[in-house]
């Protein structure tokens, strides 16, 4: 396991895990929050191996 310390906003945290999908690059940490487990479940899928841009575009449709 591999753990950066960051300053995370407490809105965030109050987030329920289920509805986060957290997904990285080499400068970037990114979180999508969602209504309901079952969308945030759908997305991963969805996006499996898409690199960043694409995963954004994707997410779109969920906002």
């Amino acid at each position: 396991m591999i753990c950066i310390k960051a300053e995370i906003p407490e809105e965030l945290n109050n987030i329920d895990d289920e509805l986060k999908a957290i997904y990285h690059s080499k400068d970037t940490i990114c979180f999508y929050i969602f209504k309901s487990r079952d969308l945030r479940n759908e997305f991963i899928e969805k996006t499996k191996g898409m690199n960043k841009i694409d995963r954004e575009e994707i997410y779109r449709d969920y906002e």
